[in-house]
């Protein structure tokens, strides 16, 4: 059945509601910005589960155009700085590499906080609720390894597919939390992301990767010392590892941190 993007957004709202109990009853707003915050709201709260494959074909046709709207940038859209190193600002989710790295929590399972604006919360509705349930499977079978307690340690990157993305696949990562003070150990912590997501890409012919702005929001890490960490340790992997890699993206969201980057690579 061909549904144009209103109606798939009409049908998409009423099988979340229909799929939670809690939610079953939730007005639907009349305008097109209030039904997609509802449905992305109640993806969000949404706990890993089955889907019925006729509802995953809606949600992909829907967030596969709204990613078209949005717009889908390639590598040859966005310059070369220096040594394969390229700034990007904007939205993660629309960038067309082999990876990009998602600022994970230890649970590994995305956030939970409806419209929350964090790149965990934005990369997860617009893969899709097949995210989700994939690190779900991951986490289980970790569990079932190392305990029921289990949680993902601080820079050790997991690799996904990216679903409903333009990118191939995604890098989750569980960046250092600065409850007090910067100290030495975790700045090592943050450079071991970066290193970590490299060489994990490198193993897997992934072979261009966009970098968020690991730890720099709601974990506290000071941006200006992130941006010189992110960027020395790059460099040495790049120069470490020649032909492993052909191109890293720092993605950086806000005019601050474009700056940060700037002037580290000019």
């Amino acid at each position: 059945m061909n549904r144009t993007q209103s109606e798939r957004l009409d049908y998409l709202v009423e099988a979340f509601k229909a799929d939670s109990i809690v939610s079953q009853d939730l007005p639907t707003p009349p305008d097109t910005a209030g039904k997609r915050r509802l449905l992305r709201s109640l993806m969000n709260v949404r706990m890993p589960k089955s889907l019925p494959n006729a509802v995953l074909g809606v949600q992909d046709e829907y967030l596969k155009e709204r990613i078209q709207e949005n717009g889908i940038v390639t590598l040859s859209d966005i310059p070369v700085i220096r040594d394969g190193l390229s700034i990007w600002q904007g939205d993660i989710t629309r960038l067309a590499v082999d990876a990009i790295v998602n600022a994970a929590n230890a649970q590994m399972l995305g956030c939970f906080v409806p419209m929350h604006t964090c790149i965990d919360n934005c990369i997860h509705t617009f893969a899709g609720v097949q995210l989700r349930a994939e690190c779900d499977q991951k986490m289980n079978r970790l569990r079932e390894q190392f305990g029921s307690d289990y949680e993902q340690p601080t820079a050790v990157p997991m690799l996904t597919d990216a679903y409903n993305l333009p990118a191939k696949k995604i890098v989750h990562i569980v960046g250092p939390i600065v409850y007090d003070r910067l100290t030495k150990a975790l700045e090592n912590d943050l450079a071991d992301c970066y290193r970590n997501t490299l060489e994990l890409c490198a193993e897997n012919g992934l072979r261009s990767v966009a970098f968020c702005c690991i730890s720099t929001g709601v974990f506290h890490f000071p941006p200006q010392r992130a941006a010189k960490i992110a960027v020395e340790t790059v460099t040495a992997w790049l120069r470490e590892n020649q032909g492993k890699m052909d191109r890293v993206i720092f993605n950086v969201f806000n005019d601050r941190d474009r700056s940060l980057y700037e002037q580290l690579l000019s």
